[in-house]
């Protein structure tokens, strides 16, 4: 099974050590080199960082279940490793859809710094294994993951494991349980899904020049710059998870939400925005005293914003964060409001 489908995801080096009965025994440092493979499939896959890294670490803890004369029984440790974490990740997309009915408010993907500035001291000043980064390319940007959220589980699996991943559908159809023949149609129906839900995007220095523009205007506060920005039909999303304060359903039409973000703006005077790449694509970051608040993606289609995603669950904001563990302080967030601006 491939190991090496995606730029960066870590390659293959199985690394052998001969065991009493000859046979190839990988080393720790060997597995270990799995692991950027695993956590680019399952954040993909899932669209959470957090459960990315629980599914993997529960793929590795399956593989010290085993006993050594079934490791070493393995031909391909990385495609087992592949195989389990795809099962689980289905598993897991499965039990999602029951858990995210009792989400508070809309669920928006965990957004992802780029990895210069993951490390580069945002994070808590904690030093974090590059194993442990997501690549950033179009399969991670958030309007592509959102609408990964509207397939079944089996669909984006298929998906994802095979046109993303590059694996062919003889082992896509281990790992979710169905003949090649029905993958084949998965992936398919999933790609249909992809090419009637989105539109070309400009090149990304066009992106970034018009996130400016809007940077620019929001902080300006000149609300008819903000509209001629935005689609005449854009919506607005917030993401709390009832952690922190945010819109509670989403918003529609452009000279509301352009209202709302100069309210906001106009009554936070201590907000900082700042100009950020956003899971591969120009975006923005609002901070408080220094700690960041919101993350902003954007979906643009010619010169205008047609989706704007505010991520404000201090839970999916741990690589955003400087010195402070959301884990730990979310019981000190406000409760959600249906308000817009708190956008």
């Amino acid at each position: 099974m491939r190991t090496d489908a995606t730029e960066g995801a870590g390659d293959t080096m199985i690394t052998p050590s001969e065991p009493g009965d000859g046979r190839p025994d990988p080393s720790l440092s060997a597995l270990m080199s799995e692991r950027r493979q695993l956590v680019n499939l399952a954040y993909r896959l899932l669209g959470s960082l957090a459960e990315a890294e629980d599914a993997v670490q529960e793929t590795y803890a399956r593989w010290y279940t085993l006993s050594s004369q079934q490791r070493q029984a393995i031909e391909s440790p990385g495609a087992w490793l592949t195989k389990v974490a795809g099962r689980i990740c289905l598993n897991l997309l499965s039990s999602a859809r029951a858990r995210r009915e009792n989400y508070v408010g809309d669920w928006i993907p965990e957004p992802l710094p780029e990895p210069a500035e993951w490390s580069g001291g945002r994070a808590g000043g904690a030093t974090i294994d590059p194993a442990d980064r997501v690549t950033l390319d179009e399969s991670i940007n958030m309007a592509f993951l959102v609408v990964l959220e509207s397939m079944t589980p089996a669909e984006r699996v298929a998906f994802i494991l095979h046109d993303v991943f590059r694996y062919p559908f003889a082992e896509v159809a281990d790992i979710v349980g169905r003949t090649p023949a029905a993958c084949r149609q998965l992936a398919s129906s999933a790609r249909r899904r992809i090419r009637t839900s989105r539109t070309p995007a400009p090149p990304t220095a066009r992106q970034a020049a018009i996130v400016r523009n809007f940077k620019q205007a929001w902080e300006a506060k000149d609300i008819h710059a903000l509209i001629g920005l935005l689609d005449p039909n854009v919506t607005a999303t917030g993401d709390s998870g009832g952690l922190a304060t945010t819109v509670r359903r989403p918003v529609e039409g452009a000279e509301q939400i352009a209202r709302g973000l100069v309210d906001l703006v106009g009554r936070l005077a201590d907000l900082t925005i700042l100009e950020r790449t956003v899971n591969g694509q120009p975006g923005l970051v609002a901070q408080q005293d220094g700690v960041t608040v919101t993350v902003y993606a954007f979906d643009i289609a010619g010169d205008r914003i047609t989706r704007i995603w505010a991520v404000r669950n201090p839970e999916k904001l741990r690589p955003w964060t400087a010195g402070h563990s959301t884990r730990h302080h979310v019981e000190d967030r406000p409760p959600a409001r249906s308000d817009v601006r708190q956008l």
